[in-house]
């Protein structure tokens, strides 16, 4: 970390004691998963907290945690089930669940390292995916009296049937670009336990309406790393009697986990920028029209 590290990040924390402080990050290698590291660097304050459904999990890096102890206490320790359980995302969440913040100092404070030989506990993909789905249905879906799924792809398709059936009776639409999907007209729950199954419209993005949870993949690697919110590192309540929690440890990755949200480099941008595009086409406000869950 870089050595105003501490003293940035405790400036912030004293105007916002309910808020975890994240910071900007260097990478090494310097153009190692490039798309997540401008995601780390580039969200707006009010993305912090729109953002927080996505696979990439944690808005701001848990490497770059930095909030007051007793804020840590009142949320609570992290989870220490040991292996498998996503301790840090599950923090983030409660932190959310009680009313917490999300700041970033907009400063390079960190050197945020790729290292593919180093090994790390795994933390199950569908495990994650569980997770992110049950906090959408809390935080997001009882306020939106109907919805549509934007892909009516693999991703859509499976947050459809992630779903519980309260939450699936409000999507009243999937939308896509894919021709042949728009075509074919419909996408059927052939595993519903309804009779008849039920039949969701699939539509054009522009003939579809808003509120969207967008699940549109963005990016293929070249081999899946380690999620960037699952390092396993020392709790920090186990530092010292200070009135601060900060962690001092870099994040580690591992080439044999399939994580959804972290890429070795080498990393394809598969929309090539057009899926954007055709949001921005749209003039949709983040977090009232629209979430991204991808």
């Amino acid at each position: 970390m870089m050595p105003q590290r501490v003293r940035l990040q405790l400036e912030a924390a004293a105007q916002h004691p309910t808020s975890i402080i994240g910071c900007r990050v260097r990478r090494e290698p310097p153009k190692s998963t490039e798309r997540y590291t401008r995601w780390i660097n580039q969200l707006t304050p009010d993305q912090l907290l729109t953002q927080v459904f996505t696979s990439h999990g944690p808005t701001v890096i848990m490497p770059t945690w930095f909030c007051s102890r007793a804020w840590f206490f009142h949320v609570g320790p992290f989870d220490e089930g040991g292996q498998g359980v996503p301790e840090d995302l599950l923090f983030f969440y409660d932190h959310l669940r009680k009313g917490g913040g999300v700041v970033r100092v907009d400063q390079s404070l960190l050197l945020y390292r790729y290292l593919p030989d180093a090994a790390t506990h795994s933390v199950l993909e569908t495990t994650i995916w569980t997770h992110r789905v049950r906090f959408l249905e809390e935080r997001v879906l009882p306020r939106w009296a109907a919805f549509t799924i934007w892909n009516a792809g693999r991703q859509g398709r499976r947050l459809y049937r992630s779903l519980t059936a309260e939450a699936r009776r409000k999507v009243v639409a999937f939308c896509d670009v894919d021709e042949n999907k728009i075509r074919k007209g419909f996408y059927c729950h052939e595993d519903s336990q309804e009779r008849p199954k039920p039949r969701v419209p699939v539509l054009h993005f522009r003939a579809a309406r808003p509120p969207f949870v967008i699940c549109v993949k963005l990016v293929q690697g070249t081999g899946c790393s380690r999620p960037p919110w699952g390092p396993r590192s020392p709790c920090p309540s186990r530092a010292g009697p200070c009135g601060w929690v900060t962690a001092f440890t870099h994040s580690r990755v591992h080439p044999s986990s399939t994580g959804p949200g972290h890429f070795r480099p080498g990393n394809k941008d598969l929309t090539g920028g057009a899926f954007e595009d055709n949001l921005r086409s749209l003039h949709l406000r983040e977090g009232q029209d629209f979430l991204h869950f991808s």
